[in-house]
């Protein structure tokens, strides 16, 4: 380790401490009159240690349990400007809040700083990983440990990736997310910018809320969860999530609450999940639908840095405004996913559906694909995606004079800004575009958004 002088100053240690209060306490005696006024001591010299010394203080103090001095002294060696230095320092103080104090956000939010400027640091990759397992962010581990295979590893941190795969069905029994974002949207409803609508009798003025609107939301998301272990390769999870779009019209208010329930299991590292549960939803104040669907997946790593997930599900749909539009759901969707290097990846995903409602006018057929990249840019991540779906109707409804058939194309850019990052969460910016072309009037339409809100910083 390089022996660079640190100097001591507000972060107060014990020996600084003891070396200036004599001086101290001399300067605050006081004097009498006609006392003369003693000599000036000489000041003794400021204490200096090296990065080596500091290292050895901080490891002792935590050793010897003292987590609150040795924790300020590894974030002042974090600052040192040798990247070396704080890298070290970075990653003792993220593995002292991890297995020490069991602060595994705070503890991922020092990785993914040494991760910024050392993206190829395979261990603390994997420890990032690890700490997205413990916080119960599956999805998110599994991400690094394939941009780690990415960025190629030595045969011993390989069985290493091997092992920290493998133990991700042992993560966190519970816990939960939220994100809160503002969002202008130019149009709220995904309606028709056109005042008239044609029908077989003739156009119809359409009403002002039946037309796009544009506004500012509130978006709300979260999710909490529970997992119970049935035994070491399986277990059961309960999922509660929910979603809010809100606006200061609350006729164009927009409520999803769901609850999901069902075991996990894995074999090697394949993972297979089932679930079932009902979902409700409300549009404006009013309920809209409810749901009771099940869903199946299978999670397969093909190769380190790559892996398929296959989905499927089906749900009854009971509209609780048009019977009509009551159906039964079939979806299911086959995605791949890359880690690139480990500073990119991307994937894509290709996407079937079947709604088979009561009337044949509502009862439609879809199908499509996303795809998305991302890169790493210093503290910066940036995502971009698009996307296209084709839906077709079973027949024309009486009063349109033309069968739904719909082409739909979607795009965003996203950035995530940790240099910003607060407690742990960093800004986050999204634009969206969307465009959907209809054989019927009222469905076609437009639209550009933007977000902008708080996710966690790693």
């Amino acid at each position: 380790m390089k022996r660079q002088a640190i100097r001591i100053g507000t972060i107060g240690y014990v020996a600084a401490l003891v070396a200036a209060v004599p001086a101290m306490a001399q300067e605050a005696q006081p004097t009498a009159p006609g006392q003369e006024q003693p000599q000036a001591q000489p000041q003794p010299p400021a204490l200096s240690l090296s990065a080596a010394d500091l290292f050895l203080f901080a490891d002792r103090a935590r050793d010897a349990g003292d987590l609150a001095t040795a924790e300020t002294a590894y974030r002042a060696l974090s600052t040192n400007p040798d990247i070396e230095l704080r890298t070290e320092a970075r990653f003792r103080l993220a593995m002292m809040l991890a297995d020490r104090q069991h602060k595994y956000r705070e503890a991922a939010v020092q990785l993914r700083a040494i991760l910024d400027e050392k993206p190829r640091a395979s261990r603390v990759r994997l420890e990032l990983a690890r700490m997205q397992a413990l916080m119960g962010n599956l999805g998110s581990a599994e991400r690094e440990l394939r941009a780690a295979e990415a960025a190629g590893l030595p045969p011993d941190v390989q069985r290493m990736v091997r092992f920290y795969a493998n133990a991700l069905g042992a993560a966190k029994s519970f816990g939960g997310s939220i994100e809160v974002s503002l969002a202008p949207d130019s149009n709220i409803n995904r309606a028709t910018r056109s005042d008239t609508l044609g029908t077989v009798i003739g156009d119809f003025t359409l009403d002002p809320n039946a037309r796009a609107k544009s506004g500012v939301g509130l978006d709300l998301r979260g999710q909490a969860w529970l997992r119970h272990g049935i035994d070491k390769r399986s277990s059961l999870m309960v999922r509660l999530s929910g979603s809010a779009d809100l606006y200061r019209d609350h006729a164009f208010d927009d409520y999803v609450l769901g609850l999901q329930a069902g075991p996990e299991y894995a074999s090697g590292r394949d993972r297979i999940s089932l679930s079932a549960g009902p979902a409700w939803r409300w549009y404006g104040t009013d309920p809209y639908t409810f749901t009771f669907g099940v869903n199946g997946a299978w999670q397969h790593p093909m190769g380190g840095k790559t892996q398929l997930r296959l989905d499927g599900g089906a749900a009854r749909v009971n509209n609780l405004r048009n019977d009509l539009q009551d159906a039964v759901l079939w979806t299911a969707s086959a995605a791949l996913d890359r880690a690139f290097s480990a500073r990119s990846g991307g994937g894509v995903q290709a996407f079937a559906s079947r709604e088979a409602a009561r009337d044949p006018g509502y009862a439609t057929a879809s199908g499509g694909a996303n795809v998305y990249a991302f890169r790493e840019l210093g503290k910066t991540t940036a995502v971009l995606s698009a996307g296209y779906s084709h839906l077709e109707a079973d027949a024309r409804l009486f009063l349109y004079p033309r069968r739904r058939v719909e082409d739909r194309f979607t795009a965003s850019l996203a950035g995530t800004f940790r240099a910003l990052q607060v407690a742990g969460f960093a800004p986050v910016v999204r634009l969206r575009w969307e465009r959907n072309r209809s054989t019927i009037e009222i469905y076609d339409y437009h639209r550009v958004a933007g977000e902008l809100g708080l996710t966690a910083a790693f």
